[in-house]
């Protein structure tokens, strides 16, 4: 088995050491950052995710292998800088004003970061104005807005209306999900996209941004 595929292998079984040591090794070995990134760190998490999907892992494999590829990615990140490989592109993510529900947006984070992200967080209750406010602050590509609960899901709603009405609507794209919302109520809110889980999230942000 090849360093890469070793590699790919660890993260999904959240090795943490053992990818550590294979990223020291594979660099050690010439093998540039990129290809340790992608064929390695990236392509595990993208098997997992896609199991993920499936029901065939659940939340706790998924945030163990997330932790093993946040120590991977600590190891390259210098070794990426020095290439001047740049992110696939920078998210904000929150869950919405009300909510503090946090497990559905941390994983939804963990995905992105795990398909070449950049991710700020804003946490749990964020509101409409500090969406707007992180908008010109980090001039992301994407904001992922969650909500949780029926009671909540009306925010994701005034976060579209204030963006809009702050006119940075065309600077950004506008990812809703959580339980309580579907396709439709995206669709409602003048939303760009919606997914049902953070598999899917990862997928649709990389072909918005792509």
């Amino acid at each position: 088995m090849s360093t890469l595929e070793e590699l790919s292998e660890a993260v999904q079984k959240g090795r943490a050491k053992d990818v550590v040591a294979l990223i020291e090794s594979g660099l050690a070995e010439g093998v540039p950052a990129q290809q340790l990134l992608d064929e390695g760190l990236l392509k595990g998490m993208g098997i997992l995710g896609a199991r993920f999907k499936n029901n065939e892992v659940f939340v706790p494999e998924v945030l163990i292998a997330a932790r093993a590829l946040n120590k991977g990615t600590e190891v390259l990140k210098p070794k990426l800088i020095e290439a001047g490989v740049e992110a696939r592109g920078r998210a904000v993510i929150g869950t919405v004003k009300g909510d503090l529900h946090d497990i559905g947006k941390n994983l939804v984070k963990m995905m992105l970061e795990g398909s070449g992200f950049e991710v700020i967080d804003l946490g749990v209750d964020v509101s409409d104005q500090k969406f707007v406010e992180a908008i010109g602050e980090h001039h992301p590509d994407l904001i992922c807005l969650s909500a949780l609960l029926t009671t909540t899901m009306g925010q994701q709603g005034e976060v579209v209306k204030s963006v809009t009405a702050a006119g940075l609507r065309d600077q950004v794209k506008i990812l809703v999900g959580g339980a309580p919302v579907s396709q439709g109520f995206c669709n409602d809110i003048g939303a760009d996209g919606y997914a049902p889980d953070a598999a899917s999230a990862a997928e649709l942000a990389t072909s918005l941004v792509g």
